[in-house]
């Protein structure tokens, strides 16, 4: 659903299974920090409303949001983590560039969920303008870094669900 209509923050407190025990590995770009860092916040403070430990969240930064698939590749490699959370922001600009990082990140994302049986999960904003953004960092449209947490969580129960 287009986040036109539906507020990133908004969500059932109480469908969100407890995430004590779970691992989050949280991958994010530096480049537009003012963003990212938002984006972090919001993941961050949402897992631990949910239960999740300081120990258990790992954060480490990539320059850019190109590099979100390494990173996140190198976080499910480690084995320290039950699902990774890539944020990461690019605006569009006056060149191309704003169309490969956005397909780069895209795809690299969507081929480590179908290669690897630990969940990543696209937090990328891609945007026009840097409003738009701000809008989707904790604004006036809720914080991408909520629901990307609560998308987490839900994936680290739907994974273990299927292992019993």
């Amino acid at each position: 659903m287009a986040t036109a209509f539906h507020n990133l923050s908004d969500y059932d407190f109480n469908s969100v299974p407890d995430a004590s025990g779970m691992r989050f590995g949280i991958v994010v770009s530096e480049w537009n920090e003012n963003i990212t860092g938002a984006l972090l916040k919001g993941a961050v403070d949402t897992l631990k409303k949910h239960g999740a430990k300081d120990e258990n969240i790992l954060v480490q930064t990539v320059p850019g949001s190109f590099e979100l698939t390494f990173g996140s590749a190198q976080m499910i490699k480690s084995g320290k983590v039950d699902a990774v959370i890539a944020l990461g922001c690019v605006v569009r600009g006056d060149t191309p560039h704003f169309d490969y990082v956005c397909a780069g990140a895209t795809q690299g994302i969507a081929y480590l969920n179908a290669t690897t049986d630990t969940p990543v999960i696209y937090g990328l904003i891609t945007t026009n303008d840097m409003q738009q953004a701000e809008d989707r960092a904790g604004g006036k449209l809720g914080n991408k870094g909520d629901e990307c947490a609560i998308t987490a969580i839900k994936m680290i129960d739907f994974a273990c669900k299927l292992k019993k």
